[in-house]
């Protein structure tokens, strides 16, 4: 992922990329040679020699509070990889650092960048889906090869549980959820969690890194008809209902269902969202007005995906815990 955010920033006109890190001189040494940048191996080396305006940090989730924090001090504004933290006490120190050093401090939950995404919220600020009932979002993914530090929760379902957030605009308040864990593995490779929004909202969260093919969709159902959102071919459908009228001859009333009624696909322009995030984040480090994912509204998301991950190790229910 880092060379994937040295490629971007090196494509923007108003950026000027300077050099990469890796703990490995021999990663290092070739992304910097295929970029024509410098390599280091030691983040507190690069950062006293180069004085860099911006960094972005792409490293384990545990390492990302250790780093972001260094960069912060140092003078940059920092782009962070999602989550914010491995857990909550680390992106609360994360957000402090950043507020100390007064830089600017943004998580990359990359598909609030999804055009298909802004097109669903923005439909929906317009009432198109009608009253929201519910939003199910599933991430599925064959077991990756690179080293995983931390569960699939946190790992790939914080991607969802911060659209779902952003999409409906309040905050969960109470979770079940229950998940599976290989004995030889340390992490959870599975989690299912049913998540109470207010207004009787349902969300409805499946995540995993045991299934052979990648899935990732969302569907947003309201008493209008359903959106659905495929995020890796960034395509938007919406399933319109129809009223129907069926005579209940046992009782002899009239009931009022719901039918299927047009299917509309959306014309989406298709951008890479990496691109999106960094310019967003650009605009925003110098001081321009810009839609970023703050270190606030990232630890919201970590405390629901905390929610989650205590229910599915009790077995019970779990009131979400808010920061202030």
């Amino acid at each position: 992922m880092g060379a994937n955010h040295a490629r971007i920033a090196q494509d923007l006109p108003d950026v000027e990329l300077v050099a990469v890190v890796d703990e490995s001189v021999t990663v290092a040494r070739r992304v910097a040679r295929r970029m024509k940048v410098r390599p280091y191996s030691s983040v507190p080396e690069m950062l006293e020699r180069e004085r860099p305006d911006i960094v972005a940090v792409a490293v384990p989730t545990a390492q990302h509070a250790q780093v972001a924090v260094a960069a912060l001090r140092a003078g940059a504004h920092v782009l962070v990889e999602k989550p914010i933290a491995a857990d909550i006490r680390a992106a609360r120190a994360l957000i402090r650092a950043s507020a100390a050093a007064d830089r600017l401090l943004a998580v990359g939950h990359i598909e609030r960048f999804n055009p298909a995404v802004r097109e669903l919220a923005r439909r929906l600020g317009r009432g198109e889906a009608g009253r929201i009932i519910k939003v199910h979002a599933r991430r599925l993914s064959p077991f990756p090869e690179r080293i995983q530090d931390v569960g699939v929760l946190v790992d790939l379902g914080t991607h969802d549980l911060d659209i779902m957030r952003s999409l409906l605009h309040v905050e969960a308040v109470r979770v079940w959820a229950t998940s599976r864990r290989d004995p030889r593995r340390h992490h959870e490779d599975l989690v299912a969690a049913t998540i109470q929004f207010p207004g009787g909202i349902i969300g409805l969260l499946e995540v995993d890194r045991l299934t052979p093919t990648k899935v990732r969709e969302l569907s947003v159902l309201g008493d209008r008809g359903m959106f659905v959102v495929n995020y890796l071919t960034q395509e938007l459908v919406f399933y319109e209902n129809s009223i129907v009228r069926a005579r209940w001859e046992a009782l002899g009333n009239l009931v009022t269902g719901v039918g299927e009624g047009a299917i509309n696909h959306y014309p989406i322009e298709h951008i890479e969202p990496l691109r999106a995030e960094w310019e967003a984040f650009v605009r925003a480090a110098r001081g321009r007005r810009a839609s970023i994912v703050t270190g606030a509204d990232a630890l919201r998301t970590l405390e629901l995906a905390d929610a989650i991950r205590r229910s599915a190790e009790s077995g019970r229910p779990q009131r979400v815990r808010h920061s202030a």
